[in-house]
């Protein structure tokens, strides 16, 4: 199958490994306004690695603790104190669920350009509000094609692959074919269905390339990711045609995980 070379990249937990080790992801999101997209991302990434710190607004917070039944690795911590967990984690999710606000915006090019060493996956609200002369290197954004436009608009760059090159990242640009391209290479994803329209299927998407960076080189996340991504879509369609959600897709992800990389 077409990207194979790169699932069998991918590097998960270690029989030997302890507690910590096989990922510590840091995801960011949430609103008063959208309160399901960064839980999305949240529901997925914490199937994967073994701890996430989340960190959103109150009343997101307090859904978390309350679900404390499905999501039994993770902690939730007040935006306040992200600077003391930031640093320990292989990987930020900034994003999902975030709105335009100046308070996005502010938030999302502190932490940037603060901590600029990081490994970032860069998503939904914060990409809209980002400041694209903070984009750490190696960062994988992940627009659609309006969103993508948008940050076209801010600089001098045309072309995803000139975009991913003028500013070091890599880009999983989102749709029927998801184009992945760091500016030097590019792998060109097809696949999924009418189903994945549907809103909160970006933010699954979002938190699986988290998760799996955290342990992964970058660029191979974002392509294995995307392939990932559709085939679980795929697997739906088959059972219920395009009537499935987001929950759904975060379901179905770890199965369909499972199914590809035992035959690669």
């Amino acid at each position: 199958m077409a990207g194979t070379t790169y699932l069998q990249q991918l590097k998960f937990a270690d029989p030997t490994s302890h507690k910590g080790q096989n990922g510590r992801l840091l995801l960011i999101g949430g609103s008063s306004l959208f309160h399901a997209a960064s839980l999305w991302s949240l529901t997925v990434a914490s199937r994967i690695v073994d701890l996430v710190h989340y960190a959103s607004v109150p009343e997101n917070n307090e859904i978390v603790q309350e679900a404390k039944t499905e999501f039994r690795n993770g902690i939730v911590i007040r935006r306040e104190d992200i600077d003391a967990y930031i640093e320990e984690d292989d990987c930020i999710l900034i994003g999902p669920g975030m709105d335009r606000s100046s308070d996005t915006e502010n938030l999302t090019n502190v932490l940037l350009k603060k901590y600029p060493h990081k490994q970032w996956v860069i998503d939904a609200g914060a990409l809209q509000m980002l400041d694209v002369y903070l984009i750490p290197p190696h960062a994988i954004l992940t627009p659609h094609h309006q969103e993508f436009a948008s940050l076209v608009q801010k600089t001098h760059a045309m072309t995803p692959e000139q975009f991913a090159k003028e500013y070091h990242c890599i880009l999983l640009l989102k749709g029927p074919q998801d184009r992945i391209t760091d500016g030097e290479h590019t792998e060109i994803i097809s696949g999924g269905n009418a189903g994945m329209t549907k809103g909160g299927t970006g933010d699954v998407l979002a938190g699986l390339v988290a998760a799996i960076t955290c342990t992964n080189d970058p660029f191979v996340t974002a392509v294995a990711a995307s392939i990932i991504n559709k085939a679980a879509g795929d697997a739906l369609y088959t059972t219920v045609g395009p009537f499935f959600n987001a929950t759904d897709l975060a379901n179905q992800i770890p199965k369909t995980m499972k199914r590809l990389l035992n035959t690669v």
